[in-house]
């Protein structure tokens, strides 16, 4: 590339390479490939050991600039002493720029001279070969307050400077990283910039990368957004300082934690402690885990039984959230037994399942509860739930209920007005109706135009032990309270949804009552294991 008598600006492409020479040559290539000509390139060595300066050296155009180890920064800066272009881009030795990189934003700052940087999008590239586009619709007007925020450039190499910068400006060389970032904060404060969404570079992912320290670059990023603290103007700007500290904190944090995840190793002492710190949760199963393991590693008898053991173990914790026994090596414990710990479906145990169940379908359809209701057996849960409620009528076939206001049987109910009622609440009753397509008719028909019927219904349960035994004729699935009810309501006017998972249906038929069972437990919802059916159908 030509830059004597220049006729065009000079771009000095400025890459510092400390023993990545293996990757050197294609991030020359990939500069030399540019369709932009006016361009200097400079290879900055940092002290490397391995065949950076044969590479650099390998091509006739490249500048090559050797200095002892002093790391990124000083090695950039040594870039910028040594280059002569009016535009400056820094190209780190394991990265390349696509071929028209360079010439879309000499053009961009061309076209836009009050800009003092411009930057861009880039892919990434994995160990396998997988490309990644990485790019952001930015509002550079705000560039000051969204860098406070978080560094949304991302990749260096796809930021133009204007070389004045840097008659004001260095890299701090008493970073370890993140040396970018704090030149980028610096500049937006002063001056504008821009972000565009044009490919520009590609940034290859592999074991080295600076990045993948997250201990490093949590120390250093919160290093560099604690010096802005002084040059801040208003009250956005610090609030903004403290969402990018929050943003940065959590991101690493969750960084070092998988890394942990994936490799199944132990943290060092300053990560553990950035660990302990942000995610006290998870500090705690890892330290048990360590427990633990260091238990098993000093028990030949644990050992002799491991993975098995372990893997138990960590399961009854919450270290890990699956564990099937061997075959054969299932422990019931208590659960070993032939008949159920309750008759009474674990009401006699402190409430039962199915309940819990169906207070929390009523409890998130309150809304519908409303106006004229009407009620099976007794106004429990118009008055629990309702709200607004303009008449509460209670229903029963007995007419020994001293609760009830009507008398009827709703397969077949005359006297019970058309368009009567703003909602009906109908709980744990239809399965012990033989034609309980009758009982969904009547319903539909006394209710008002827009009201509600709350149903539900039991899936996975035993039958009662007492008098109701001998009215027990169904139990259901989701799939069947959709056919029965839109025989009748319309299909877009019916929200069925199911309750329950494999343990709570297990507790339910063992007779368990709620203070057995663990609340995070029963919220957990499969729908292949369905306790209760619940709908809200509207006229």
């Amino acid at each position: 590339m030509e830059i004597v008598n220049a006729t065009q600006p000079v771009v000095s492409v400025i890459i510092p390479c400390y023993n990545h020479g293996r990757y050197l040559a294609e991030a020359i290539q990939s500069v030399l490939n540019q369709t932009y000509k006016w361009i200097e390139i400079i290879v900055v060595d940092d002290g490397s050991t391995d065949n950076t300066k044969h590479v650099a050296e390998s091509f006739p155009n490249v500048k090559y600039v050797f200095q002892e180890n002093q790391g990124l920064s000083a090695a950039r800066n040594t870039g910028i002493l040594n280059s002569v272009g009016d535009y400056l881009v820094f190209l780190d030795a394991d990265d390349l720029l696509v071929v028209d990189a360079i010439e879309f934003n000499i053009n961009f700052l061309s076209e836009n001279p009050e800009l003092a940087f411009v930057s861009g999008a880039y892919q990434l590239l994995t160990a396998q070969g997988e490309k990644i586009p990485k790019q952001k619709d930015i509002d550079s007007k705000n560039a000051y307050i969204l860098l406070l925020k978080r560094n949304y450039i991302e990749m260096h190499a796809t930021v133009m400077f204007k070389r004045f910068l840097f008659e004001e400006f260095q890299y701090d060389t008493r970073l370890k990283a993140c040396e970018d970032y704090d030149l980028y904060l610096k500049v937006a404060r002063k001056y504008s910039v821009f972000h565009h969404t044009k490919m520009l570079a590609v940034y290859r992912m592999h074991g080295s990368n600076m990045s993948g320290n997250p201990k490093l670059m949590l120390e250093s990023v919160l290093e560099v957004l604690e010096r802005q603290k002084p040059k801040l103007k208003s009250v956005e700007e610090e609030n903004s300082l403290i969402d990018g500290k929050r943003f940065f904190t959590n991101y690493y944090t969750n960084k070092l934690i998988r890394k942990i995840q994936s490799s199944d190793t132990f943290l060092d002492k300053e990560s553990l402690k950035i660990v302990k710190k942000n995610n006290r949760k998870f500090y705690l199963k890892y330290m048990l885990k360590k427990k633990l393991r260091s238990i098993i590693n000093n028990s030949p008898l644990i050992k002799d039984n491991a993975p098995d053991y372990f893997n138990k173990l960590f399961f009854k914790h919450g270290l890990i959230s699956r564990y099937i026994p061997p075959i054969g090596k299932i422990e019931f414990g208590d659960l070993f037994r032939l008949k159920p710990f309750s008759e009474e479906f674990g009401d006699d145990r402190g409430g039962a399942i199915d309940r819990y169940y169906v207070e929390k379908f009523l409890k998130n359809q309150s809304d519908f509860i409303r106006g004229k209701v009407l009620e099976v057996t007794d106004n429990e849960y118009t008055i629990k739930f309702g709200g607004n409620i303009t008449q509460s009528e209670i229903l029963d076939i007995d007419e020994s209920n001293p609760k009830a206001t009507i008398i009827a049987d709703l397969r077949n109910a005359p006297n019970l007005a058309d368009n009567s009622y703003d909602c009906i609440i109908l709980t744990q009753m239809l399965h012990m109706v033989f034609e309980y397509q009758d009982v969904v008719t009547t319903c539909y028909r006394i209710l008002k135009p827009g009201g509600h019927l709350l149903l539900t219904v039991p899936g996975i349960s035993n039958i009662d032990y007492e008098e109701w035994k001998e009215y027990w004729y169904w139990s259901y699935t989701k799939k069947a309270i959709i056919n029965i009810l839109t025989q009748v309501f319309p299909k877009s006017q019916v929200d069925v949804k199911s309750f329950g998972n494999v343990h709570s249906a297990a507790a339910f038929l063992y007779g368990m009552g709620l203070p057995d069972v663990k609340k995070e437990m029963l919220d957990f919802n499969d729908p292949h294991m369905q306790v209760i059916i619940s709908a809200n159908a509207q006229k």
